[in-house]
């Protein structure tokens, strides 16, 4: 069957994964960079999983860092031992391969960037996520970038993110077949790291659609 992973990320309340852990997402975020307003502790991280974990779901977390002391990774994966680590920085391959789990490296499309180069380079990544570039910005901006860079083929499995909402994710996923979507913004209301449950549920909605057309389509 025809499915697209999705992710929903910068998840900062356990109430708000208990809600999301009921529709059929594949992935939660927990976004440690400090900077971020989605930013969590490491005990908050560890209610949250205890919460997914208590559901007996089978959720992966992703752990969310950007140019991180490796220190810091360190300490964050041995309070939660994450399933993949997501590196939204300027890490190279030898950073993300040191600490030994699979990881997902983000690629911000920024011009003259070569995802075949990327793919080659970070060879052993589960994935690449590809994300919208703004100078200042390791993600999270809410924009889209241009679709039209997206690659028509790459070694990876490649991931889209920035700016995807429940209105524009079913044209995303129909026009560009990513293997995996990533939410932030884009199901929340007012407030940054508030998830919107609604919204969670209607983005879902959107993608499942769309792999049910493509998956009667390839019959």
């Amino acid at each position: 069957m025809t499915r697209t992973l999705i992710k929903i990320c910068g998840v900062t309340r356990v109430e708000d994964a208990e809600s999301i852990v009921d529709l059929d997402v594949d992935v939660i975020g927990l976004n440690f960079v400090a900077k971020s307003p989605r930013s969590i502790s490491v005990m908050t991280a560890r209610e949250i999983q205890a919460a997914l974990r208590s559901r007996n779901r089978a959720l992966s977390i992703w752990a969310v860092f950007a140019d991180a002391v490796p220190e810091h990774v360190a300490a964050v994966i041995s309070e939660i031992t994450p399933d993949v680590l997501q590196f939204h920085g300027e890490e190279t391959p030898e950073y993300c391969r040191q600490f030994a789990r699979p990881y997902v490296k983000v690629v911000p499309m920024r011009p003259g960037v070569s995802i075949a180069e990327m793919a080659e380079g970070y060879d052993d990544a589960t994935m690449l996520l590809l994300d919208t570039w703004t100078r200042g910005h390791s993600g999270g901006t809410g924009t889209t970038f241009d679709w039209s860079l997206w690659p028509r083929k790459c070694t990876k499995p490649l991931m889209l993110a920035g700016g995807l909402d429940p209105e524009n994710v079913a044209s995303a996923v129909q026009r560009l077949s990513p293997a995996a979507v990533d939410v932030a913004g884009g199901v929340e209301g007012g407030i940054k790291g508030i998830k919107d449950l609604e919204r969670c549920r209607r983005f879902v909605e959107a993608v499942r659609m769309i792999d049910q057309q493509l998956e009667r389509s390839s019959k």
